[in-house]
């Protein structure tokens, strides 16, 4: 296949919330129940129930020099347009021949967390719903076969998360984003009868729940002496725990077509946890009693998971151990591990040798069944190549920003070269702090 006739459509990227997103989907007297946007001392920051949030772009570094790939944005000004402005975003998708993105939120974290720990439940509901409609409504319906949506839930009461599933599927959004342990939110475990409503209206609907890393099984820093290379190099790894443990939730054996996302976790080490769990359950079922309904786990795994890849060369290699049909692609936009402006040029290189029938399950036809996504039909296909889209983005400046001392939040002093440590990183992210929002 040559690059401009691939078809990519990314399943894992992030929105950098703009400020005025409430503003149309909310009344003037729901305003005061939702989060806000105050500048102070040079920086951006949220406020919701009187906390002030650290920061709103959380890594929001694409289009910078790699220098500065470890720096935090500290407002708007230091990121680039299309981290928050749909309009910038769509020209950078064409820049990069991306024709659709499935964004996860920012500044509530990537499953809604935010709301979760509201002290007002009434009022997390109006922003959890006011914040579906803008990102449903406002961000994906501004460019119709561009994005597909995704929802966050009030995760504190599964029949209100049942009622907003029925609500955004009306609006054609068939995923939700969903921690990926519930008891580390001290919410009843994955195991529980709790969850069952969930589990049915999002196979009756044909919903996917997407498991983003980070939600739940936190990946750990060894020490904070430690490289924070090692911590990077485990990021994405850390889902393997909670792949070990969603392939036993029953519900997968109640409900064939219910589907698991495992979001922004490789692909790589599948190979050699389904061979893991099969061993497992063959070695230790007899005392274990772990009940696949006759099926091995990574049966299970291959009809009900869907995983996805930035560019991972033995992931790729090893696509028919993993499962093929379970493979998408994603851009991760505008984190520091995307590879804007050149995915293609990356992927390319990694699918030689491949069938471009399988090129196309792996960069677009899996996405778009799984996530009943049909650009084709709004755009037609002759207009969706990598080539076609960056036809449309010749004017597009994609050369690389240093921003200095002046970019945000850096690990080190300007100057200094060492090696940077997971001390230096964590003491970039305080904990959200009671505050009171200025006068």
């Amino acid at each position: 296949m040559k690059l401009e006739d691939m078809i990519l459509v990314s399943v894992d990227d992030h929105i950098v919330e703009p400020a005025d997103m409430f503003d149309q989907h909310v009344t003037a007297a729901q305003k005061s129940l939702v989060p806000h946007v105050v500048h102070t001392d040079g920086a951006d920051h949220w406020v919701y129930e009187g906390r002030k949030l650290p920061n709103p772009g959380l890594n929001a570094v694409a289009g910078r020099v790699p220098e500065e790939f470890g720096c935090e944005p500290a407002c708007y000004e230091h990121m680039r347009l299309g981290a928050y402005n749909v309009h910038a975003r769509v020209q950078d998708m064409n820049a990069n021949g991306l024709l659709g993105s499935l964004n996860f939120p920012t500044f509530p974290g990537f499953s809604g967390d935010l709301f979760l720990s509201a002290k007002d439940k009434n009022g997390a509901l109006v922003a959890v719903q006011a914040y579906n409609d803008w990102h449903i409504d406002e961000w994906c319906g501004a460019y119709p076969g561009r994005f597909i949506p995704t929802a966050i839930t009030p995760m504190w009461d599964v029949n209100l998360i049942v009622e907003e599933i029925k609500r955004v599927s009306k609006k054609g959004c068939h995923s939700i984003s969903f921690t990926d342990n519930p008891s580390k939110k001290g919410l009843p475990g994955l195991h529980t009868d709790y969850w069952e409503p969930m589990w049915k209206v999002c196979a009756d609907l044909d919903v996917v729940i997407c498991n983003h890393i980070g939600t739940g099984n936190v990946p750990q820093h060894p020490s904070m002496e430690s490289p924070i290379d090692a911590w990077i190099i485990g990021m994405p790894i850390s889902v393997s725990l909670s792949a070990a443990d969603w392939i036993h939730l029953k519900a997968l054996q109640r409900y064939p077509n219910l589907k698991i996302a495992l979001s922004e976790g490789g692909i790589g080490w599948i190979p050699y946890l389904l061979e893991r769990a099969d061993f497992t359950h063959q070695q230790h079922g007899a005392w274990t009693h772990a009940d696949f309904g006759g099926k091995k786990p990574s049966e299970i795994f291959r009809e009900h998971f869907i995983t996805c890849f930035i560019d991972d060369k033995f992931g790729i290699a090893n696509r028919h151990e993993i499962g093929i049909e379970t493979i998408t692609y994603e851009c991760d936009y505008p984190h520091s591990d995307s590879l804007w402006p050149k995915s293609a040029e990356w992927l390319i290189e990694s699918f030689a040798g491949i069938p471009d029938d399988e090129i196309d399950l792996m960069t677009h036809k899996n996405a778009m069944k799984a996530f009943h996504y049909d650009p084709f039909a709004i755009l037609g296909r002759e207009n969706c190549t990598v080539g076609a889209l960056r036809e449309q983005a010749r004017d597009v400046d994609i050369s690389l920003k240093a921003y200095g001392a002046h970019g945000g939040a850096s690990p080190l002093e300007q100057g200094v070269k060492r090696v940077v440590t997971s001390g230096d990183v964590v003491k970039m992210f305080p904990h959200a702090i009671e505050e009171k929002e200025p006068a």
